[in-house]
């Protein structure tokens, strides 16, 4: 099997790049060879590489600035999976895309199921949708993940950002009435990886064919950015040196009270429901897998 995996420097390319090791070959690209904005490049480079699946790590993720760079969020999340579908469509190959609960309102009391309709509140979960939308009327051979809260080792994050303020400051102040999911990139990878490789068909286009669809894969559980904030906080102080926590003292504050360009969900988690029952796959507490990025974040600094 050949696999084709855009955005491979990102959070969660990097860690697809790590799965498929020797299971698959994989073909990566960065943003330095490929440019998604740049259709005539994308279809090019496609057909070159000829793969039974294609796997869009790569997204435009800046939620705010894109209020203002619409045009550039829509090319990289509308038209560039269009165009992969397209391409995918023609090769025969299978498309695997990653989209976000920001295509929902988050107004819903309880989690968002894959058929519940979709209402984006910001330029970024337009752009989402749409591309979304695109992926289906083009190929019958896709999955499209929906997930939350993202995180990794590599690249820029919540987590991380956490992890640096508390070093630097004796108190923060974190947002405490949005609720979701933290999801780690290793176990969205992971589970591509073996989803993709089990069952009917394993390991080719027809393995997405027979369960094509929107699934929703997020860490398991629930909490908020605050307590989110708090569970990684403490875990670092548990750690110790070298890594000098110095915040004791971590406010809960309203979103009203941190206003962004974007609106961000008030409700971001998603039913796993469909994904379990079609894929079979265990998901892991959201804890568990923070404490896994953890331990790794910890390890590599105390080498450095």
């Amino acid at each position: 099997m050949k696999i084709l995996v855009t955005g491979k420097n990102g959070q969660l390319g990097s860690e697809l790049v790590r799965a498929f090791r020797g299971v698959a070959e994989v073909a990566a690209f960065d943003r330095q060879t490929l440019d998604l904005a740049d259709i005539g490049q994308l279809r090019s480079l496609i057909r070159a590489q000829a793969p039974d699946v294609i796997i869009n790590a790569a997204a435009y993720t800046a939620v705010d600035r894109a209020e203002t760079e619409q045009a550039a969020a829509h090319a990289i999340n509308a038209q560039a999976p269009a165009v992969m579908a397209e391409e995918a469509s023609a090769l025969g190959a299978a498309l695997i895309h990653y989209s976000t609960d920001y295509v929902f309102d988050g107004r819903k009391a309880g989690p968002y199921l894959e058929t519940d309709p979709t209402d984006p509140q910001s330029v970024y979960g337009k752009t989402k949708l749409a591309g979304e939308q695109a992926i289906a009327a083009a190929t019958d051979k896709f999955w499209i993940w929906r997930t939350s809260w993202v995180y990794g080792v590599h690249g820029g994050n919540f987590l991380k950002t956490m992890l640096r303020l508390a070093s630097e400051r004796t108190s923060l102040r974190v947002v405490a009435d949005q609720f979701g999911a933290p999801t780690f990139a290793r176990a969205i990878a992971e589970a591509t990886r073996d989803a993709l490789m089990a069952g009917d068909n394993a390991g080719t286009p027809a393995r997405v064919a027979d369960t094509a669809g929107i699934y929703h894969f997020t860490g398991g559980g629930r909490t908020n950015w605050h307590g989110y904030a708090q569970y990684v906080i403490e875990r670092a102080a548990e750690a110790g040196q070298p890594l000098n926590i110095k915040a004791a003292d971590i406010e809960a504050i309203p979103a009203a009270a941190y206003p962004v360009p974007a609106p961000r969900p008030s409700n971001s988690c998603l039913s796993l429901e469909k994904f379990t029952q079609t894929f079979g796959l265990p998901i892991a507490a959201w804890q568990d897998d923070v404490d896994r990025c953890l331990a790794e974040l910890f390890a590599h600094h105390d080498q450095a």
